[in-house]
């Protein structure tokens, strides 16, 4: 703790105290919602008011720091050990109680049981928590995910098995992922199936994946005049299954933002004014990681200035915001997260914030924000003003009947690449008919895959002798042969 933080004032992981409270309750309720959250600090000796350093009495130090321990160990439940240390600030000695974020939640007050005595932290205040709020801690300290749990009353018809087994299928191919021949058993293996000797039972995951069943599983989506939540332009709600809202939801912002074109050489190409890709994994990011015993929506929103995407739930698990931004991840939703893997939408855990700050940057737009509060999480990428866009690139207000997908090349090229490719390979070789030098990085971003995706496609591609690199790494070009497939 330094005398700046201290500048600052309490907040959700700090609280300021001027002295040990004599009713230990006082204090200790705010040690257990650090660890029902993301941690903390509780600092005796300062002025919570003030935020002047009073300091504690350096002969009493030690039998405060013993009371402390004391306390902690008699009314808290779970064992929660904090450390406890002092530290002396602007020529003061204080006492710093650090808590850890808590594996064996939910943490509570012995006296008052867990349904009256777990705290959460929200803000700068230690509150009670609710019941929902006390079941998905529990979960948490289980290491359960409320989609992993059986939906009572579900019966998993043969109709949707076959539905979401084959559309996992499609979506491997459409991204490049290797063949995978998907059925009930897989839907078993993954545990979005339970099987029983009568009948096989559904999991919430699966319940999401296949129907809109729960009336919370949907996509708000919206477009505001300004950059305020005041005038609507146009609004839509998408529900079914998880993938398909996700469809449709980044086919919503691409409708309502810029197509533009730039002209390099004889060659017109054209690019939406954000990428395609960060567009998608916010999206996907914001389903992912979602409190689902929320019963707020997914909300997408895109404003004069900005797409916003604001997921429900705050950071899972005690993940705290410099966690978040340095790649680490926790899974909030393991089935959904899992099968959003299979079917291409997930790389890598961890990355889906690093991959859309480098789309920003790749794309010379300012730097996303990400809003962490205490019930929902928030993506901000941020558009360029349309007079910059208009001046620097000639790109317009392109209307929804007039949109068409990024990278298109001319319907003479479009022709001449065979059926026989998945859509991500056609995109490939659309692209490089009309510019043989793209990177793989510019692939990515045009085609509106992630770059390995890109890599696994064009060596399929060069396996197959339909691509051949034709000199160095970095000054070369890529060459499509006249094989049968190109007819």
């Amino acid at each position: 703790m330094t005398i700046e933080e201290i500048v600052h004032g309490e907040s959700k992981n700090v609280e300021f105290k001027v002295s040990l409270p004599k009713d230990s309750a006082k204090y200790t309720k705010t040690i257990i919602a650090f660890a029902n959250t993301q941690g903390g600090q509780l600092v005796i000796g300062v002025d919570d008011k003030t935020r002047s350093v009073t300091g504690v009495d350096d002969d009493s130090a030690f039998q405060i720091m013993d009371s402390i321990a004391n306390a902690v160990a008699d009314s808290c439940t779970p064992q929660i050990v904090p450390n406890i240390e002092l530290q002396t600030i602007d020529r003061k000695t204080v006492i710093v109680i650090t808590v850890a974020p808590g594996p064996n939640r939910p943490y509570y007050l012995k006296s008052k049981g867990k349904e009256n005595g777990t705290y959460i932290r929200i803000a700068g205040t230690s509150r009670p928590a609710d019941r929902e709020k006390i079941k998905e801690l529990e979960m948490e300290g289980a290491h359960i995910s409320w989609d992993e749990l059986t939906c009572i009353g579900y019966e998993a018809t043969e109709t949707e098995i076959t539905k979401l087994c084959s559309d996992i299928m499609k979506y491997r191919e459409k991204v490049g992922l290797p063949e995978r021949n998907v059925t009930d058993i897989q839907l078993l293996n993954w545990k979005l199936l339970k099987k029983t000797d009568t009948s096989l039972l559904a999991s919430n995951a699966y319940v999401l994946l296949v129907s809109d069943y729960f009336l919370f599983s949907k996509t708000q989506c919206a477009v505001f005049k300004g950059t305020e939540r005041t005038v609507f332009l146009d609004k839509r709600e998408f529900t079914g299954p998880v993938y398909e809202q996700i469809e449709e939801a980044t086919a919503f912002v691409l409708r309502n933002i810029r197509l533009g074109a730039r002209i390099e050489g004889l060659v017109r190409k054209e690019a939406y004014e954000l990428p395609v890709e960060a567009i998608r994994e916010m999206i996907v990011n914001a389903h992912c990681h979602r409190n689902l015993a929320d019963a707020s929506c997914v909300q997408v929103a895109v404003y004069d200035d900005r797409l916003e995407v604001t997921s429900p739930g705050g950071l899972y698990n005690g993940l705290t915001y410099e966690e978040i931004m340095s790649g680490h991840s926790k899974l909030r939703n393991k089935g959904i997260a899992h099968i959003f893997n299979q079917m291409g939408f997930i790389e890598a855990w961890g990355t889906g914030i690093r991959r859309i700050k480098q789309a920003a940057k790749q794309y010379e737009l300012p730097n996303p924000e990400i809003q962490v509060f205490d019930d929902m999480f928030r993506v901000n990428l941020y558009r360029r003003p349309f007079s910059e866009i208009a001046d620097d690139s000639g790109i317009g207000e392109a209307s929804e009947k007039h949109r068409r997908s990024i990278g298109e090349a001319s319907e003479k090229h479009r022709r001449s690449i065979g059926e026989d490719f998945n859509e991500t390979q056609r995109k490939i070789l659309e692209l490089l008919s009309v510019d043989a030098k793209l990177s793989a990085a510019k692939l990515a971003q045009q085609v509106g895959v992630s770059g390995r995706n890109v890599e696994v496609n064009i060596k399929k591609l060069k396996e197959r002798g339909i691509l051949v690199r034709c000199g160095s790494p970095k000054s070369g070009y890529w060459k499509i042969t006249e094989k049968k497939s190109l007819d």
